[in-house]
């Protein structure tokens, strides 16, 4: 009977009969156990469609991109000397001289100059953190201190009179030096901040001082050892000829010197405390300063943005204190952008020691049959396989990150501006979280040999934990990130233009004000799964919804509890709703990092993690597209099937995967992620 003559009863009829026969064909998998012969028959049929071929050969120069060879510099000047190398058991005090020695053998023996591509080349100066980061993480982030928080305070924040004079000494490590933001009582509120700056316009100084205890500066990097100088950010204050006695200019930037150049110690009106031990980064030497009446020179004001004359006259180019300081927070977000693109190489480092275990260790079997690898458990794939696509996934978002900022420097444009800081603050939160907790579950996924201190979980959680905070915390640069949405959603409502992260809002709000298509919620096929066009629209769909929905939340509360209150009670979507913005544009970046790769089978190989880690977030989530019907229920189904199809096929080439990202032995340092003889170098370790 020709199909277009069936009624409509008869073919509604047709699929509720073909849905209750599928029904009941998986009700009968379920209730009988499929035998040894059936099981055999499933692992050959999700393998007959052939194992892809990675060539590392070709993938690896993809993923390590132009600085590699910096990067090689950097791993064998450590390995060539195994006295800078951190030992497992070290004393705080011990660590952080070990940590000032390998960063002097670094500069003055190595050869690897840090500070000038801080500004030159932004790009050069993160792949150096993050080699040096895979040596110790303290000396990444003592490295950071020094060179992008205090050097870049001062070439970012003053002008030619304090590059000329303090270039050179930060340079060398002649003048180590902190960057003392944050307070005790303010650590995300900066303008909160209470420590002052006021003018003596009689001697043409500025006198620092901490009002109270809560103005201590608090956690501040290379203060409690080893730190001359240090950027104090302090409010700003004039005399004037009125009732109230002086103006508060606003939150500017100070170089303060800290200890005597020749004997080190501690100068007149400074009192430096330890911050003492920490979970992690204890080479890295915190420190607490208090100032009682410290006098500086009027020159040493960071001038950029603001200045003060002879006379007492206050001068800018940004009319408000609001601008001003939006300008000197907006110069320091390569901090951001560096932790973004470190925390990157953690998790690198993390799964590359996981996964080579989980292919090494054997654990039981078919009967009569050899044991298998943990990695051939699905439970382990399902732990690390959607893992190592997100770590291909940030990759390349935080690469892009970094070209950004780079051309940003060279360019300052304002709307590059704009977008660089909304990224950075959302990639930083988003990654440094997701790492955090990948680091736990790496260590569980190898079991008790993941305990062990010397295959180096422990530490890489401890001291990447606290990035978590620094540089912003998560939760509070999230918001930003809502914040932003927020204004780009009211603007594109007026017609104002979106700036460049924000485009997709257009078509995705566009899309989402209609209801979604009946026929493609119920499409479940392969191919149409890993379209890369349904992935990122699924994506976008969900950050469209959630935008529209808290804009009329806020709204509506707003009228009943104030803008701070309706905030307050909608945080927790605003939050999910950053979080799958971020998410959004890690897609789309790694789906052009897919289209772009030059050599075929690196490419296949590449699209397929990709589909992994689109189809595994789109699963997470899948409640939010199936109470909107957004996806249908054996949609549903098909991706949660396919998902698993794909953790599978890529635990095939899971070893070449993260071979790629050429890390040799004496970097990741764990003897369970050797290359050869693992179990050998791990008993010779312990002493056998």
């Amino acid at each position: 009977m020709n199909p277009s003559n069936q009624s409509p009863n008869q073919t509604a009829e047709d699929e509720s009969q073909a849905v209750v026969t599928r029904r009941i064909q998986r009700l009968s998998l379920h209730l009988m156990a499929p035998s040894a012969q059936n099981y055999d028959l499933c692992i050959v049929s999700c393998s007959s469609r052939g194992k892809l071929e990675v060539d590392k050969a070709q993938l690896s120069p993809y993923m390590r991109g132009k600085h590699r060879e910096i990067q090689e510099r950097v791993f064998e000047y450590f390995n060539s000397r195994p006295d800078l190398q951190t030992p497992v058991e070290i004393l705080k005090d011990d660590h952080r001289e070990l940590c000032w020695r390998q960063l002097l053998g670094l500069v003055r023996e190595a050869g690897v100059k840090p500070f000038k591509y801080v500004a030159e080349d932004p790009a050069q100066y993160f792949a150096i953190a993050e080699a040096v980061g895979s040596v110790d993480m303290s000396l990444g982030i003592k490295m950071g201190v020094q060179y992008s928080l205090w050097g870049g305070s001062v070439i970012n924040l003053g002008t030619k009179k304090h590059r000329d004079k303090y270039y050179d000494g930060i340079d060398n490590l002649d003048y180590p030096g902190c960057f003392a933001m944050t307070e005790l009582h303010h650590g995300s509120n900066v303008q909160g901040l209470q420590t002052v700056a006021t003018f003596d316009p009689i001697k043409d100084e500025f006198i620092i001082n901490t009002p109270n205890d809560g103005a201590i500066k608090w956690w501040i990097g290379n203060a409690a050892v080893h730190g001359k100088f240090a950027t104090v950010f302090a409010k700003l204050m004039l005399p004037t000829h009125d009732s109230k006695g002086y103006s508060d200019m606003g939150v500017h930037a100070f170089i303060v010197p800290i200890r005597d150049m020749k004997t080190h110690q501690t100068l007149p009106g400074i009192e430096i405390h330890d911050c003492g031990h920490k979970v992690g980064l204890n080479g890295v030497d915190n420190g607490a300063l208090r100032f009682c009446s410290v006098r500086i020179p009027r020159d040493n004001l960071l001038n950029r943005f603001g200045d003060v004359s002879r006379d007492g006259k206050y001068t800018s180019s940004l009319p408000t204190i609001n601008k001003r300081f939006a300008a000197t927070l907006g110069e320091l977000v390569g901090g951001r952008v560096g932790l973004a693109y470190s925390s990157v190489g953690v998790l690198k480092i993390a799964a590359t020691i996981a996964i080579r275990y989980s292919l090494l260790r054997q654990q039981f079997g078919p009967p009569r049959k050899p044991e298998v690898s943990i990695l051939d458990y699905q439970s382990q794939q399902h732990k690390l396989m959607p893992m190592l696509a997100s770590t291909y996934a940030f990759h390349f978002a935080t690469a892009i990150l970094v070209e950004k900022y780079s051309e940003m420097k060279k360019t300052h444009d304002e709307q590059l501006v704009g977008d660089v800081h909304a990224l950075s603050a959302g990639l930083k939160s988003y990654v440094t979280s997701y790492t955090a907790k990948s680091l736990s579950v790496c260590r569980e996924a190898c079991g008790g040999h993941g305990y062990a201190a010397v295959n180096r979980f422990g530490s890489l959680r401890n001291d990447h934990d606290i990035f978590q905070t620094f540089e912003g915390d998560n939760t509070v640069l999230l918001q930003q990130v809502a914040g932003d949405l927020l204004k780009q959603y009211k603007e594109k409502f007026q017609g104002g233009p979106l700036t460049v992260t924000w485009n997709y809002l257009r078509e995705s709000m566009n899309a989402y004000l209609s209801q979604p298509n009946p026929v493609t919620a119920r499409w479940e096929g392969e191919e149409h799964l890993r379209d890369p066009k349904f992935q990122l629209d699924a994506f976008r769909y969900r950050t469209s919804r959630l935008l529209q929905s808290v804009a009329v939340r806020l709204r509506e509360h707003s009228k009943t509890l104030g803008s701070f209150g309706a905030w307050n009670r909608c945080l927790n979507h605003l939050l999910t709703l950053a979080e799958s913005h971020i998410e959004s544009v890690i897609l789309a970046k790694f789906i052009e990092a897919v289209q772009n790769c030059p050599d075929p089978s690196s490419r296949a190989a590449l699209k397929l993690v990709c589909d992994l880690y689109a189809l595994n977030r789109i699963w997470n989530d899948i409640g939010t597209y199936r109470n909107v019907d957004y996806v249908a229920p054996n949609k549903a189904k098909a991706i949660h099937k396919l998902t698993e199809y794909l953790s599978f096929q890529v635990r095939n080439i899971a070893g070449e995967l993260i071979d790629a990202f050429d890390l040799p032995d004496y970097v990741t340092r764990a003897p369970i992620a050797r290359q050869s003889d693992a179990y050998a170098y791990y008993t010779q370790i312990v002493g056998f």
